[in-house]
């Protein structure tokens, strides 16, 4: 049962995937399936050595207080944090063949490539959305966001331990859809209903199979969720929808590999990773194992009329708030606002 394997404590920040010992990738959990970068492994016969993280604030502190590796996985609205801090390096990407292939919407913006080079390689994205059990919970209810503050559903919620994530779901709720511009009266009123959605959560889930377990273990029937926590729930047959159009919208983000400062392993075979990621048959496998979609055109064709891509990534008609870099300043205030209401301020 997959929900079973427990990838939580691998958020210490040490190798808990060790392998090939001349990379190390700091990731998200779950991430480290084989088939992703298969021909990386058909190469070097084994997989990197990983190290994990829960959400990208996490990821980011403990890089910044020393921790090494080589790649890096952050989503979108980190890369800007790395670079200021001078914590990453451009890629070449004379060396990456299917760079090309790489979607423009997903490289739109000076903070990913600028005259000094690129700085990030998008990979993979997904949607943050409703999960809910479909037998405890009518389809009417999640037709709102606001079943995350209804009184019916106290002590029976789960939000992610993640200050995007939770942000772009209060921003959605009252009535945001574009985070590049917050007034002082937008984020009060995202503030005071993440407050009244705190009273009902029963837990914060640090990664999707915590997030999962909480959901099949009967602890919660509805959760803000990202496409994994769906996959699998569904791989063990249970009752699971996934509601990205609630009248108030869902939440799109993309993320993506930045090329380490100083890293301890080799670069050449960073460059392999990428490589290997960026394949036509690495979205495939993303899809399957994941439920995330890949950012190349030509991987992403080769999954076009795959069931999983109409249910959790297809172009919906209700508002997106796409999580995409935002201003810094912002993000440390919501960083901070959610903490106290986390601790109950």
């Amino acid at each position: 049962m997959r929900l079973l394997t427990t990838t939580i404590l691998a958020a210490a920040a040490l190798p808990a995937y060790a392998a090939d010992p001349d990379l190390t990738v700091f990731d998200w959990a779950g991430f480290e399936e084989p088939s992703i970068f298969q021909s990386y492994i058909d190469t070097h016969g084994d997989s990197p050595t990983y190290a994990f993280y829960g959400d990208d604030d996490e990821a980011f502190q403990k890089v910044a207080s020393g921790f090494k590796a080589d790649v890096i996985h952050p989503c979108s609205q980190m890369v800007g944090k790395y670079r200021d801090a001078g914590l990453i390096e451009p890629w070449d990407t004379s060396r990456i063949p299917n760079f090309d292939q790489i979607e423009d919407r997903f490289l739109d913006s000076e903070v990913f490539r600028d005259d000094q080079g690129v700085w990030f390689i998008p990979t993979d994205w997904g949607a943050t959305a409703i999960a809910y059990n479909t037998e405890t919970v009518p389809a009417e209810d999640v037709a709102s966001l606001n079943v995350f503050t209804d009184p019916k559903y106290q002590n029976r919620t789960s939000l992610p331990d993640s200050s995007d994530d939770v942000w772009a779901l209060a921003y959605l709720a009252t009535g945001v859809t574009d985070w590049s511009e917050v007034s002082d009266e937008q984020f009060a009123a995202a503030a005071a209903w993440l407050r009244e959605a705190h009273l009902n959560v029963a837990a914060y889930w640090a990664d999707p199979s915590e997030q999962a377990q909480l959901m099949a273990s009967g602890a919660v029937d509805v959760a803000w969720s990202w496409n994994d926590g769906v996959v699998y729930l569904q791989e063990d047959d249970y009752p699971v929808g996934f509601q990205r159009e609630a009248a108030e919208g869902s939440s799109t983000f993309f993320c993506g590999y930045v090329n380490a400062k100083g890293g301890p392993g080799s670069e050449d075979k960073a460059y392999d990773f990428i490589n290997a990621w960026l394949e036509p048959a690495a979205a495939k496998a993303l899809l399957d194992t994941i439920g995330y979609g890949h950012t190349s055109a030509e991987a992403m064709a080769t999954i076009a009329d795959e069931p999983a891509v109409a249910e959790g990534l297809a172009e919906i008609e209700a508002p997106v708030l796409a999580q995409t870099p935002n201003d810094p300043e912002l993000r440390q205030r919501q960083l901070a606002e959610f903490e106290k209401i986390k601790a109950g301020f």
